[in-house]
């Protein structure tokens, strides 16, 4: 057999056996309109259940849901576990941030200062000193210390627009504005945010997460494509998924540096590899899934579907 031939069938059975490794699950959430999802370290899914107003909770064992009000006019939007293994939640109708505690299931309140009066909250992420930083469309960013119970909000440099933020395994935390079209890191000494012009005009940043050397990643809504900044170097790149008119919303980072997307035109979660810089995609079995967002954990990346209200996990070798 010539060698060529060889490679061809070996690189076709290498593919055949990593795609076989991988399986697809749904677990229907009636009745959340799911936004946000995230894993906790005992097995447990947590998802923002938007309209509801509550928090929600998956077993993946049993399938079995439960719903956590979280007040009066809530929206909840964004949902992360903190290293108190709290569920933490920007919940824009209540203009606050939440904490849900995973075995009480009580809920605690840190209301935004009258400053920030609608601030239309969106996501959150944890420093490495324990402070929660997050995000208003409004035009405002901010932080609070679950120690104290002190909230701070900064007006964003260019108003309307803060929406995805991420903090690097170095401890810097970084946000996009989706109206704004820019990458910004804040000063966690001083909380002032210093915007990263990208290098695509007009590209609508709306989620950013690091990989492990500490390069950030963004979904550019607008642009329909993922792009990747290297603070080290200050320098970008950019690709554009095999999709016509490509929309793509979230992105995710696992544990082995692959990056998970969620297209909206082709009703598929993507996962890209840097190394080969290709793109596989898994698409919905229902129409109009658009999944929003994608967290996951080791050998797992989950979704939530809001267009069907349920949850989708992608498990892996």
């Amino acid at each position: 057999m010539k060698t060529g031939l060889l490679a061809a069938l070996i690189a076709a059975a290498l593919s055949w056996s990593i795609a076989s490794a991988q399986t697809v699950r749904y677990f229907p959430v009636p009745d959340a309109g799911p936004h946000d999802v995230a894993p906790a370290p005992d097995g447990s899914v947590w998802y923002t259940a938007q309209r509801a107003g509550a928090l929600g909770r998956l077993d993946p064992a049993t399938g079995k849901t439960e719903q956590i009000p979280l007040g009066r006019g809530s929206a909840p939007h964004g949902v992360i576990v903190g290293p108190d293994g709290a569920a933490w939640v920007t919940d824009g109708g209540l203009n606050a941030i939440v904490r849900v505690d995973p075995k009480t299931r009580a809920v605690k309140t840190f209301p935004l200062p009258d400053s920030a009066p609608y601030a239309n909250l969106n996501t959150g992420a944890f420093d490495r000193n324990g402070l929660l930083w997050f995000t208003g469309q409004s035009g405002y960013y901010g932080s609070v210390d679950p120690a104290t119970g002190a909230v701070r909000v900064w007006k964003a440099p260019r108003g309307s627009g803060p929406y995805g933020i991420a903090a690097t395994p170095g401890g810097d935390v970084y946000y996009v504005s989706l109206a704004g079209n820019h990458l910004a890191k804040i000063d966690l000494a001083t909380g002032e945010a210093t915007v990263i012009e990208p290098p695509t005009p007009r590209q609508g940043a709306r989620r950013v997460w690091s990989d492990s050397k500490g390069r950030l990643w963004i979904s550019e809504w607008n642009a329909g494509q993922v792009s990747m900044y290297d603070p080290a170097t200050k320098r970008w790149r950019q690709w554009k998924p095999p999709v016509d008119g490509a929309r793509v919303y979230s992105v995710y980072v696992d544990e082995r540096d692959q990056v998970w997307l969620t297209e909206w035109t082709s009703n598929a979660i993507l996962r890209f590899d840097p190394a080969t810089e290709k793109f596989e995609s898994f698409a919905s079995d229902r129409p109009g899934a658009h999944v929003r967002q994608m967290l996951g954990r080791p050998g797992e990346a989950w979704g939530a579907e809001s267009g069907t209200d349920r949850l989708v996990v992608i498990r892996y070798r």
